[in-house]
């Protein structure tokens, strides 16, 4: 079981590298916008020396003539590069082409029946969108469960993302999610409780009459 960190941003990339238990990263087009990065090439760069695992690069074409040439070039961004691939037909046909040589995961997976075609393909991840498919269609808690029940005994596993509370985090994990990515402050909203905080001011206090 690992935890990656959903974000392209840099401070928070460096942030969570320190805390020492985020293993890698996952990142889109939209998160690397919005991070501040025109050049995606050089922000993977930047952002995979940062992390001790895998840290993923999400395909932004389409064709797969496309797909090939986007890959040539950002597969040598660094050794811990993964590939993410929107799950549709044609991103199915060549995750099967490049997972005997790259980490893929299947991306934008709203179904079992995608996760189930995502491990045929040789994808090492399927990603679903928690808290997108529970906003447009019922429970996200329940599409990581089918998908999970849908790949036993398949080397590919749950990566879950689109996780917005450490309660929607526990709730996939307990659905049967083998990682999951979040954002910096879903991770650092999973490390208190106030009940912690209130035994903490309690030992201290009793410190005090020592």
């Amino acid at each position: 079981m690992s935890l990656y960190l959903d974000s392209a941003n840099l401070d928070d990339v460096r942030e969570a590298a320190n805390l020492g238990f985020v293993r890698g990263a996952t990142t889109n087009p939209k998160l690397l916008a919005n991070a501040g990065h025109t050049d995606f090439y050089k922000a993977m760069e930047e952002i995979c020396p940062l992390l001790p695992g895998t840290v993923f690069y999400q395909l932004i074409t389409e064709s797969l003539d496309e797909m090939r040439q986007e890959y040539r070039v950002f597969r040598s961004v660094a050794p811990n590069l993964g590939i993410k691939i929107p799950c549709t037909l044609t991103g199915l046909q060549f995750a099967k082409e490049i997972s005997r040589e790259s980490i893929v995961a299947l991306t934008a997976v709203f179904s079992p029946a995608q996760a189930y075609l995502a491990g045929e393909a040789g994808a090492r991840f399927v990603i679903p969108f928690v808290n997108r498919y529970t906003r447009l269609t019922g429970s996200g808690e329940e599409l990581v469960s089918d998908i999970a029940i849908v790949l036993q005994g398949s080397r590919c596993q749950v990566l879950a993302a689109s996780v917005k509370s450490a309660r929607e985090a526990v709730g996939i994990l307990q659905a049967g999610a083998q990682h999951i990515s979040l954002p910096l402050a879903v991770i650092k909203e999973m490390s208190e409780s106030p009940f912690t905080r209130t035994a903490i001011e309690e030992f201290n206090q009793a410190l005090k009459g020592l």
